[in-house]
């Protein structure tokens, strides 16, 4: 495997002498001499520097949703950077995004602009803390929901490490976060209704906010059990907490008004970013004009950047190529067509798998019954999947190296490249045995 490589191989020598690794995110080190580096990027595929073709089900984590490189949304780039890419005032171009925000997401009655997801996590959780004047962040475990210090605990540690599950033991994700902030942290398993009722009974008095992915998007794209996030809104509002629904990836992904339109949910405040300008730096969050109104009013919230003209404008293009155009729909289609191929697959090689996720953001677990949680997740043939995708890149098709990361599409993916995503995971199955 990954006998092409030679030149990535080259260049993250080069690479680890000025940077840890040799990338810039720790989520691209698949390790030593299998790192891939990329040359460029259109539409649904990827080469790397080797000049390999991939269809490419990563799609930068989720950001592109359009597809790489599209035309329509650099365009639009192009001719706003012409008027200067970043200044210390207010663009007319953000209102209007702004507008479209608040137009396709049922709970946002008002917004703020960020850059990434960390930073729309962390803003909305100063901002619940201010709202509530509590403190304590209640979290499942297995989300994610950025780097910053508050919420990256139980993310992904081992699920025998975090304790029973009645009295789940939050475990840093890092080192260097502090542990006090421990105690400003309670997790829970995900989709555990009886653990949430009884920690909202004991602590919800306490609680600033829950925080929450619709699915866990970082662990397999795990749903939400019926009734689960409408439990979650009930309780908060019961308890006064802040509901916060983290739809980084979900948002403009899995409908044009994300998880609140999919589930017909109302959350307090809602963070976004990823789809929301199709692979440019740009993120939001945003909510009830109650709450959001406190920003400016002793509570802080700003950013350099964050109305950066690249960004601002690829958010402008994307959403308004997704009112105008079916492109989830499209998406959906095509997502629906892969995952019922690749189902038939495993099924006629006799291989239990569980699917889960949505047609445009989906992924599988091998050899368990169901997986409403990590700790369920944690007892899935992770060894197999890995090997199963290592196959699959080395004949052209490329899910992430990470068995918790979900599968993407985006407008661009072709019916001709679902043909042959299956017929590689067709040879895949019969090549890689369990």
């Amino acid at each position: 495997m990954f006998e092409k490589f030679s030149k990535s191989r080259t260049l993250q020598q080069r690479a680890r002498k000025v940077m840890p690794l040799g990338v810039n995110s720790n989520f691209r080190y698949w390790g030593e001499g299998i790192t891939p580096y990329l040359a460029k990027a259109k539409g649904s595929h990827i080469w790397d520097v080797d000049g390999n073709e991939y269809i490419d089900y990563r799609l930068a984590f989720g950001p592109i949703i359009i597809g790489h490189a599209d035309e329509t949304v650099n365009a639009k780039v192009r001719e706003e950077i012409e008027y200067g890419t970043l200044a210390a005032m207010t663009t007319e171009l953000e209102v209007e995004v702004m507008e479209k925000i608040v137009a396709l997401c049922p709970a946002v009655e008002m917004a703020r602009l960020a850059c990434s997801g960390t930073e729309a996590t962390m803003h909305a959780i100063r901002v619940a803390r201010a709202y509530t004047g509590r403190e304590i962040i209640l979290k499942f475990e297995g989300n994610y929901h950025g780097f910053h210090d508050y919420t990256l605990w139980s993310t992904y540690a081992p699920a025998e490490s975090y304790g029973n599950a009645r009295s789940p033991i939050p475990i840093p994700s890092s080192s260097g976060i502090p542990r006090v902030l421990g105690e400003k942290i309670i997790t829970l398993p995900f989709n555990d209704f009886e653990g949430f009722e009884r920690t909202m009974k004991s602590y919800g008095h306490l609680i600033a906010a829950v925080i929450t992915e619709p699915c866990q998007g970082n662990c397999a794209a795990i749903d939400p059990q019926k009734g689960f996030l409408e439990l979650i809104r009930k309780r908060t509002e019961e308890y006064g907490c802040v509901f916060i629904l983290d739809e980084v990836k979900t948002g403009f992904r899995i409908a044009n008004g994300g998880a609140q339109e999919y589930y017909r949910i109302k959350p307090d405040l809602a963070t976004y970013a990823k789809a929301l300008g199709n692979g440019y730096p740009v993120a939001a969050f945003g909510g009830r004009k109650e709450i959001m109104s406190i920003i400016g009013h002793g509570v802080a919230q700003g950013g350099t950047y964050t109305n950066n003209k690249p960004g601002v404008a690829a958010a402008w293009a994307t959403l308004t190529l997704l009112q105008e155009q079916p492109i989830l729909k499209t998406i959906e289609q095509r997502g629906k067509r892969l995952m019922a191929g690749l189902k038939k697959i495993f099924e006629e090689a006799g291989i239990p798998v569980v699917f889960s996720g949505y047609p445009a953001m989906f992924s599988f677990s091998i050899g368990v019954e169901k997986v409403t949680c990590q700790r369920d997740w944690n007892e899935s043939d992770k060894d197999y999947y890995l090997a199963l995708v290592e196959a699959a890149i080395e004949r052209g098709v490329m899910p992430d190296h990470d068995p918790r990361e979900p599968w993407f599409l985006c407008y661009a993916h072709s019916e001709a490249d679902i043909d042959e995503t299956l017929n590689v995971y067709a040879d895949a199955v019969k090549a890689v045995k369990r």
